[in-house]
């Protein structure tokens, strides 16, 4: 557990998922980070092809229906989320389509020796979350969901560098915000058997993100040396 999570681990679930999030997730991940640039949108660190791994890879995860969040809707039976959950599935069907538009736009994904490998890869980290999304244990894919949402913000930036460099106009997300998301976090949680829930949910998500951020740095380091 990190010294963030750790300091709210009895406390505001609310928190304790800020705290994963800012220390586990897309943001803190150094070739994320690298991968978003500067402040200006137009700043990428990043190739265009390096950006198109990237979006590839990210659509291989995330771009098939259901995803995490609708598969999350099914198993929620937390009135208290039900409306975030229909905003949030509508939100990230918005948030698919993009990615598709900036995959298309990007490109393949650069060839990089050990290509079947890496896909395979990520089809495990799909299938991962679909199962974790669709646990019967209370809290546990609204976890994933919450977790999803907080951290798309920093994928977002991702995409937009590969958008504004294709000369696409980035899309308004309509994800739920920080807030609300936070806001239902509280709602549902404050038993501990759920808490608890809701952090390995969201733990679970920032790991499989942390996966793919290291396969995509992996895979730049081996088309930097070939």
């Amino acid at each position: 557990m990190n010294d963030a999570a750790q300091r709210y681990q009895f406390g505001d679930i609310a928190q304790v998922l800020e705290a994963l999030v800012a220390a586990d997730g897309t943001g803190a991940h150094p070739y994320a980070h690298q991968a978003a640039g500067g402040q200006d949108v137009r700043d990428a660190l990043l190739s265009l092809s390096d950006l198109a791994d990237a979006a590839y890879y990210l659509c291989l995860l995330h771009g098939r229906h259901p995803g995490v969040i609708d598969h999350a809707a099914t198993r929620s039976a937390d009135n208290a989320a039900r409306e975030w959950l229909i905003q949030a599935a509508d939100g990230f069907a918005r948030e698919r389509a993009y990615l598709t538009q900036v995959t298309v736009a990007v490109g393949p994904a650069p060839s990089t020796a050990g290509q079947a490998n890496c896909e395979t890869t990520v089809s495990q980290q799909r299938h991962a979350l679909d199962m974790l999304a669709q646990s019967d244990r209370r809290g546990c894919a609204m976890g994933a969901a919450m977790a999803l949402a907080l951290d798309w913000r920093a994928v977002r930036r991702v995409l937009d560098k590969a958008a504004i460099r294709m000369g696409l106009e980035p899309v308004r997300s309509t994800l739920p915000d920080r807030g609300a998301t936070l806001d239902v976090a509280r709602a549902i949680g404050g038993d501990d058997a759920i808490d608890r829930a809701i952090q390995f949910g969201a733990r679970q998500l920032l790991s499989q993100h942390r996966g793919l951020w290291d396969l995509l740095a992996a895979r730049a380091q081996v088309r930097a040396r070939s």
